[in-house]
């Protein structure tokens, strides 16, 4: 069973939480159950990717030595691709009738991407950490993308697609910089 066919019923996005302000809106071709499975991966996507985000600025801010300068840029390049992801799939929730969990303990809970609390200033550390987290953040867009196409989200498996692209990208880019033996 994979963790979006676990989740099933569970309230993995504010809108099932109930409350006053919390209406559930029209899931347009979804079932609920279809509608449960998908939130499940919109959620845990979209704090994965606000926790990639905060992890590449940490380590712009923490760079140091002889790499600063290319990886500082490097990392905003990187910044400025994947932001856009993050109000994509928001959106994509509360347009299928959800509601996005976003504080820190949501992050924490859902995030696949954990952001370091303490300075990493080594630059072979800090690209290793990154191409481990993009390998599994990219991994996870392709099996959500099938999941979500089987439960019938075929515009949600096209995103997903798109930023498995994208994730690929920026970790060979950071791969290639592992095979410098002088990145210390």
């Amino acid at each position: 069973m994979t963790p979006a066919e676990a989740s099933v019923g569970k309230q993995t996005d504010a809108a099932h939480e109930g409350g006053e302000f919390n209406q559930l809106v029209n899931h347009h071709y979804l079932t609920e159950e279809q509608f449960g499975i998908v939130s499940e991966t919109l959620q845990r996507n979209l704090a994965t990717s606000i926790n990639l985000y905060l992890k590449f600025k940490k380590y712009h801010w923490d760079i140091r030595g002889r790499f600063f300068r290319d990886l500082h840029l490097a990392y905003d390049e990187f910044i400025d691709e994947i932001f856009p992801s993050i109000d994509e799939q928001a959106e994509r929730l509360v347009a299928l009738g959800g509601s996005p969990k976003n504080a820190p303990e949501d992050l924490a809970r859902y995030s696949v991407v954990k952001v370091p609390t303490e300075t990493v200033r080594d630059a072979r550390t800090q690209v290793a950490d990154l191409v481990s987290d993009l390998s599994r953040v990219g991994k996870g867009y392709r099996d959500d993308s099938g999941t979500v196409d089987d439960a019938e989200d075929h515009a949600t498996a096209d995103m997903y697609n798109g930023y498995a692209g994208t994730i690929d990208k920026i970790r060979w880019m950071l791969q290639a910089m592992m095979d410098d033996e002088q990145l210390n």
